[in-house]
């Protein structure tokens, strides 16, 4: 059906440049496709049972395909075997107007271009033909190996698997009566917390329903058979029902193969002409079905089962991706070209039908290519405490953030069920908790703002999506627990440095530090979470910040929610502690990277600098100074409170990144505030967030204390004890460099 030529056919359009393969017409083209389906000015097909509507849908189908192979092939990389088993989904989607989708399958990014190529927003961008397609595929400055929301048209990132339903939920829950599609794989199913998030999800929100998750059911996860794949039809459809799931539409290709295929798992691409518009029918019937169904309050999903690798080069995990050896002048990548090959007549018919689906071009009509207005927060009502004054740094900011969720109605709060614990109990009291059952006692209301599914990832999830969406949101754990939900927030951050928009930063505040929990032990003792922020700061757009006392943990959280793209994570205890700074010294602090807290008056054995990150470390500094002093020692005490500001310029990525920012501490500066005979670094959790000033510091002798390992214990006291942080191991330290 297809001849294969070398050039652009005289009488293609001008996009199809590049195009190595064209078919002859299907049967019955002239009466099924004299024109789009989809006319000037309207959104979607008129009915989804129309000859013609399925007719075309299946050339939507064959002509995702296509550019998934080539462009896979013209790198020899790439993973073309998942998206194909969807593309008919897909495809039923944009014919039913339904465009932003979302998906949790990083791999089927070359499926997803293609639908953005095809509806022209990749114009945006400069690719304007197949030619530019294959050219900049998994290059820089072009189309990335797995999706990222900076690809005009792209609602969100798609990396690791089990985070596309928190993108869908937060599109759902932002935009009522817009549906949020998402693809999820056999792979991703298998990953904690998808199906029980969406489940949490809708006990909090049981009206918002506007969400469809697409399982794309292949058979084959990356490299080898999906572990549901042994499931029966309705054994994978009660796994859903017990989810919550009241409607759930499953259409299986077997049911239609017409072509002695064997197993459960069929290539619907196989069938003779008539049953693949049957398969195609029933795809679309069924897309529309489930579509109806959640725009309409149902929890619904959609199952499509077909073996992976549809359509392409190979079936079965084998198809997942391209080696170096599938290049485009091999004889299986050239088959499975010819075998989607489609007329170029027919390519300008698809692309008119997804260029008008859902309004134009996902580039202008997406959610996420837009700004989302915003209620203004004005001045926060900060509350300087004052200096020796003792507070609880968490209590404090759960006052500010009681005081956004009043101003900003779709301000929502995540937690695991642990504010009260962690000193934030005032959230709660202000805000409620989001429960279908009312009980003053733990303040909890249906219409609580404060959301709590028992998981990290699920808490981390919906406030990372929310904020990409563009919309504010908190994500409030234990440091203990984070690392269980800080992938995600990776992954947005990451995200929010390349959007071309601007939206709210991710903001999240972890209490329970190492130092607090010593009778619980070593299991709620895991500050090392800390070393991945800092690891990340050199990305150009992640700000972990070391408040030290109440007054700085509120221009901590000012700071940060008043940001734009990017990652922000507030340290702060939920014991009582000393204040040290003013709230202009704390705002000095945030702005520049640290501030003096104490410096003696004089000495004569030499400067002693202590430079600590933290809240409750200080306690030992400040026993350590009053020894150093009686030692003959000057000693000056200084918060490291935003470490990211005392690298230099050229140690992080920031001119990379959107919102860039460029504000880093200044070497007069700088040498002012660590310029001693002796530093020493100190940190009640790992020692990386210090880097910046081991780094610049000119002091000839220096040395880190920091946290090395948990235990069970009485008291912090015992704990710091534990890891060398007392004032006696401060003042050994300091002694022993200064060698007086």
């Amino acid at each position: 059906m297809s001849t294969p030529v070398t050039e652009t056919s005289a009488n293609a359009p001008d996009f199809c440049q590049g195009i190595q393969h064209y078919g002859e017409h299907w049967p019955d083209y002239e009466r099924h496709a004299a024109r789009p389906v989809i006319g000037e000015g309207e959104r979607a097909i008129a009915a989804a049972d129309a000859s013609e509507a399925v007719y075309q849908t299946m050339l939507g189908a064959d002509a995702l395909r296509y550019l998934t192979l080539q462009m896979c092939g013209a790198k020899a990389s790439g993973h073309p075997g998942g998206y194909a088993s969807s593309a008919d989904a897909h495809a039923a989607l944009m014919m039913l107007g339904h465009t932003n989708v979302v998906t949790e399958v990083g791999h089927h990014a070359p499926g997803f271009y293609s639908s953005m190529f095809l509806d022209t927003s990749l114009e945006e961008m400069g690719i304007k033909t197949v030619q530019d397609l294959r050219t900049r595929f998994r290059e820089r400055h072009g189309l990335l190996g797995h999706l990222s929301g900076a690809i005009p048209g792209i609602l969100s990132p798609a990396g690791p698997l089990g985070q596309g339903q928190h993108f869908a939920m937060a599109g759902a829950l932002l935009h009522p009566g817009t549906l949020f599609p998402f693809t999820v794989g056999d792979g991703g199913m298998g990953e904690p917390y998808v199906l029980s998030a969406m489940m949490h999800f809708n006990t909090a929100f049981p009206q918002v329903t506007n969400f469809l998750p697409t399982l794309i059911w292949n058979g084959y996860s990356q490299e080898h058979h999906a572990m549901v794949s042994t499931m029966s039809d309705e054994e994978m459809i009660r796994y859903w029902q017990g989810h919550g799931f009241k409607e759930v539409v499953l259409v299986n290709a077997k049911d239609y193969d017409d072509s002695g295929q064997q197993g459960p798992y069929v290539d619907s691409t196989r069938f003779s002409f008539a049953q693949r518009l049957a398969f195609t029918q029933a795809v679309l019937q069924g897309v529309d079905r489930a579509a109806k169904s959640a725009l309409g309050g149902t929890l619904t999903c959609f199952v499509v089962k077909q073996l992976k690798g549809a359509g392409v080069h190979t079936v079965g995990s084998k198809s997942h991706n391209l080696y170096p050896a599938d290049t485009l002048d091999k004889a299986h990548i050239i088959e499975g070209l010819q075998r989607r090959a489609l007329p170029p007549q027919a390519w300008q018919l698809v692309r008119d039908n997804f260029r008008r689906a859902g309004g134009g071009p996902a580039v202008k009509t997406s959610v996420t290519e837009h700004v989302l207005e915003m209620a203004p927060l004005g001045k926060l009502p900060l509350v300087e405490h004052a200096q020796g004054e003792k507070v609880v740094p968490s209590t404090i900011m759960g006052t500010l953030v009681a005081e956004v969720g009043k101003r900003d109605p779709r301000y929502l709060v995540t937690n695991a069920d642990g504010n009260e614990a962690s000193g934030m109990k005032n959230i709660n009291e202000a805000l409620k908790i989001r429960h279908p059952t009312s009980d003053e006692l733990y303040h909890q209301t249906p219409q609580g703002r404060v959301y709590e599914p028992l998981n990290e990832d699920a808490c981390a999830g919906m406030a990372a999506a929310l904020s990409l969406f563009g919309s504010r949101a908190l994500w409030l754990s234990y440091e203990s627990f984070a690392i269980n939900g800080w992938p995600i927030v990776q992954t947005v951050t990451q995200a929010m440095a390349e959007l071309r928009r601007k939206t709210p930063s991710v903001v999240c505040m972890f209490t329970a530090g190492a130092l607090e929990q010593g009778r619980n032990g070593w299991t709620h003792q895991r500050p090392e979470i800390e070393n991945y922020f800092a690891a990340m700061m050199r990305n150009g757009n992640v700000y972990p910040l070391f408040p030290c006392d109440a007054n700085a943990i509120q221009v901590a959280f000012e700071w940060g929610t008043n940001s734009y793209n990017k990652g922000v994570v507030i340290i702060g205890s939920k014991t009582p502690l000393p204040v040290y700074t003013t709230l202009q010294q704390a705002t000095e602090a945030v702005e520049r990277g640290a501030v003096t807290l104490y410096e003696s008056s004089g000495g004569t054995r030499g400067t002693v600098v202590l430079a600590a990150t933290g809240d409750m470390v200080f306690l030992p500094v400040f026993a350590a100074k009053d020894e150093l002093e009686q030692a003959g020692y000057r000693v000056r005490i200084v918060a490291v409170v935003n470490p990211r500001r005392l690298y230099r310029p050229t140690d992080v990525a920031w001119d990379t990144v959107s919102e860039p920012d460029n504000q880093f501490m200044d070497d007069d500066h700088f040498n002012t505030l660590f310029d001693a005979d002796v530093l020493l670094a100190i940190s009640g959790g790992p020692s990386a967030a210090l880097e910046p000033v081991l780094l610049r510091t000119r002091a000839p002798r220096r040395d880190v204390l920091c946290w090395k390992r948990g235990e069970t214990t009485a008291s912090p006291a015992e704990i710091m004890a534990f890891n060398g942080l007392t004032p006696e191991a401060i003042v050994e330290r300091a002694a022993a460099l200064s060698g007086k």
